[in-house]
């Protein structure tokens, strides 16, 4: 018999790969003769990065770049065993969590450091690039990772624009003479789940810009910069991008990549599946364990696990699922193709014990055991 294991980190506690192997660890107690599987799974976001990298064997690369706020500050990305697949998170770069909450300014805050972090791969031979752009703490339409790679944004007396979402407005044109050549050979990937667009009420100024630190009173100004500069870009690309759904991601980053990188913005939960090569391992499986650290109703409506789930059912596996916390409302993940969850905190604990590492970890592989006991005895 054949099973695949594919566990969301439960975060704080285990990564993706320990809860993996510690739920293997308790169906091989069991069933010694079985082949099991661990695979890495992340929805896109936070955990994609690290995910990928001990799935694919990969290589951390650390680097010092330009933080959100003009300060360096030190990223990492991954490069997978390919040596051409680099696997990016914006937040390490340009994330609202460099910044603290008393410095919020998104009318100043650049990604230019999510550029340099590409232009570092770019050097080192990557040119397809898996990239998960939540939990910015920009809004600048992705010029600054832009500039970092060679485009040159100018003003109306020719002079090269920096900046934030405050520096929109004055651009009245673009050069490209300088833009890192390799770019023509790249595939960008886009891990994004959201679906605003560009601009308007429910783009990326109004919706995100206030909880990045922008002034409500400042939300209509900084809208109007951010359509400026998309009708700038547009003409000049000769696309329309600003309507698309995520094009509004990350503080319009994912226009950025629509627009002038070619990139394509996908489900963060169906790219890290492809990347893991999900499918090829569950064809001829029979059961297939996932989870996460809180299993509710929000899993159903497309989180990882009930990603797994819609993989796994299309080849006829039972879909078993473990998690440090279960809610009531999780009976809709049945709905969406998880046949049983399970919850593995053991007694009345506090949530810090139950969220040590070696607590997880044995809770995990002893309720997998349990589990899979009752499979066993239906052979």
């Amino acid at each position: 018999m054949k099973v695949v294991v594919a566990i969301d980190s439960l975060k704080g506690s285990l990564t993706s790969l320990e809860a993996g192997n510690a739920a293997k660890e308790g169906i091989l107690r069991v069933m010694p003769e079985t082949e099991v599987i661990v695979k890495p799974l992340a929805d896109g976001g936070e955990g994609t990065m690290e995910a990928l990298i001990e799935g694919g064997r990969g290589t951390r690369i650390t680097l010092s770049v330009t933080g959100p706020m003009g300060k360096q500050t030190e990223c990492s990305y991954g490069i997978l065993e390919d040596g051409r697949t680099a696997v990016m998170e914006m937040a390490q770069a340009a994330g609202i969590m460099l910044v603290p909450e008393d410095e919020r300014n998104p009318m100043l805050a650049s990604t230019y450091g999510v550029g340099e972090m590409i232009r570092d791969a770019v050097y080192r031979g990557c040119r397809y690039f898996i990239m998960g752009i939540g939990g910015s703490a920009t809004n600048d339409g992705g010029i600054g990772m832009l500039s970092a790679l060679g485009f040159q944004f100018l003003d109306s007396e020719g002079q090269s624009v920096f900046g934030g979402a405050g520096a929109l407005s004055r651009i009245v044109s673009i050069r490209t003479d300088e833009v890192l050549p390799e770019l023509a050979e790249c595939e960008f990937q886009v891990a994004c789940d959201v679906k605003n667009p560009l601009c308007g009420k429910d783009g990326a100024t109004f919706i995100y810009g206030p909880q990045k630190g922008l002034p409500h009173e400042l939300c209509n100004e900084t809208d109007k910069g951010m359509l400026h500069y998309a009708e700038v870009a547009e003409s000049f690309c000769g696309c329309t991008c600003k309507d698309i759904p995520g094009a509004g991601a990350a503080g319009g980053l994912g226009f950025a990549f629509l627009t002038f990188l070619n990139g394509t913005l996908v489900s963060g939960v169906d790219l890290v599946l492809e990347a893991i090569h999900l499918v090829q391992e569950i064809k001829d499986a029979r059961f297939v364990v996932t989870g996460e650290g809180r299993l509710d109703a929000q899993t159903a409506m497309g989180k990882a696990p009930v990603g797994v789930a819609k993989i796994a059912k299309q080849y006829g596996c039972q879909v078993l699922a473990f998690a440090g916390e279960v809610t009531e409302d999780a009976v809709k993940c049945n709905e969406a193709g998880i046949d049983a969850f399970f919850p593995i905190v053991r007694g009345a604990v506090g949530l810090e014990d139950a969220m040590k590492p070696e607590n997880a970890k044995r809770n995990m592989a002893d309720t997998v055991e349990q589990v899979f006991r009752v499979i066993y005895g239906m052979k």
